[in-house]
């Protein structure tokens, strides 16, 4: 829910330089998935130079739910990015309909489409469709959540066996995410994306989606976050521990909304570690 400039402040560290980055990613840029008004809805696709394991991960670009396109050379090197395609992973960079015009909703049907398209040609992509996973921070860590916990079927419908959901994801990490947005709707100047009508924040709070087939969840929090407050991860992990769902939460002390220096290399770290354990060495592989 923070501006777009601090969320992708998350993913800096552990930057590298671009005659480096040549030799780690390809790059497929502005893949249309859906259009909406007139408009294309668009993801880049950051290919691993060196053998791809065959997994990939989804990254949401929103941060108060706006999605800004940036060149993709330049995303590249980011942290996260950088170290998911020395480790083999694909990386799929995701842009929604943003705010104001669109809101919540909108947003959270949008990353659904996506998903399920990165799914349909995910053999394109040299991607095993089974082995997905999906990040994000603040209103990106809201969509990783919204989407991942509710996996559906061709026809919308939750209760599809799991072969046949969509949008079926493999992993979760969600960087200090807004979980329940009931009671927080209506007129915002800050978060225009949250005018919506407040009977549909039923449907775009996640911490209402958990159920025991949810896929494997890291949460990351600074405990003093003065924008998404801790109790958001703190429920959600309780939640999902009390469905039998396996999670962990981890707090980072002294941290604000937005990891910096050390703290946003510890938590490049932890992701790329929790994708591992649950893309190439879980149930998906």
């Amino acid at each position: 829910m923070r501006s777009p400039t601090l969320v992708t402040a998350i993913f800096t560290a552990l930057a590298v330089s671009s005659s480096t980055l040549v030799a780690q990613v390809e790059i497929t840029p502005d893949v249309v998935y859906g259009h909406k008004d007139g408009l294309a809805l668009t993801y880049d696709v950051l290919h691993p130079s060196a053998p791809s394991n065959g997994a990939a991960v989804i990254y949401m670009v929103s941060g108060g739910w706006v999605s800004r396109w940036s060149q993709p050379e330049t995303l590249a090197t980011r942290g996260l990015f950088a170290e998911l395609a020395m480790k083999g992973f694909t990386a799929f960079v995701v842009r929604h309909g943003s705010a104001p015009r669109f809101k919540v909703p909108e947003a959270i049907a949008d990353i659904r489409l996506a998903v399920a398209h990165i799914r349909e040609h995910a053999s394109d992509f040299g991607v095993d469709p089974r082995r997905l996973g999906i990040t994000g921070g603040s209103a990106g860590g809201h969509l990783s959540l919204a989407v991942g916990l509710r996996a559906e079927g061709p026809d919308g419908s939750p209760d599809a066996p799991a072969a046949e959901r969509v949008n079926q994801l493999a992993a979760i990490v969600a960087y200090f995410p807004p979980v329940d947005l009931r009671g927080i709707v209506g007129p915002n100047d800050r978060f225009p994306a949250l005018d919506f009508d407040a009977e549909l924040a039923i449907g775009a709070s996640p911490i209402l989606f958990v159920t025991e087939d949810d896929p494997p969840t890291l949460l990351l929090h600074g405990d003093e976050d003065g924008l998404v407050p801790l109790s958001n991860s703190e429920r959600m992990h309780a939640a999902l521990t009390e469905a039998g769902v396996e999670t962990e939460f981890v707090t980072f002390p002294g941290a604000g909304h937005g990891f910096r220096g050390e703290d946003a290399v510890r938590g490049v770290t932890l992701t790329v570690e929790w994708f591992e354990r649950h893309l190439l060495h879980g149930h998906g592989r």
